[in-house]
């Protein structure tokens, strides 16, 4: 009658183990990138609604005061965490007066939207650049 061993080495090898951790080490190399991508688009819309709401606010300004609002505080307007963590917004003094505005969303640059560019609207809603709104 012949016995039945148990082998002895019911566990992962390490060469199984090793192919496990390429896998995953694939996939977090192709997962990583695409999720930073990801954030950092969010970031830019969340700063993009930003700046759309200061185009509303100027116009709401315009139709009361008769000129724009060359700040934040004139506009009644408070920027929220997740945009001011990331982005410097405003209504640069020389590009202010009575018929014409440009409100900006600059990246800081010690941040993850340092390459991002930046975002601006005017009176006209015209949006630059282009290619990140």
């Amino acid at each position: 009658m012949k016995t039945m061993h148990k082998r002895a080495d019911d566990g992962f090898s390490l060469i199984e183990l090793m192919v496990v951790l390429a896998i995953l080490g694939i996939i977090a190399a192709i997962a990583y990138p695409a999720y930073t991508r990801h954030v950092i688009k969010g970031s830019r819309a969340a700063a993009q609604a930003h700046l759309l709401e200061i185009a509303h606010a100027q116009s709401q300004y315009l139709a009361d005061a008769r000129t724009y609002g060359c700040t934040l505080d004139a506009l009644n307007l408070t920027t929220p965490t997740s945009v001011s963590s990331k982005y410097t917004i405003a209504i640069p003094s020389e590009t202010c007066s009575a018929s014409r505005f440009i409100a900006s969303a600059t990246p800081i640059s010690t941040g993850p939207q340092a390459n991002d560019g930046t975002l601006t609207i005017n009176q006209s809603g015209a949006k630059a650049p282009a290619a990140l709104w």
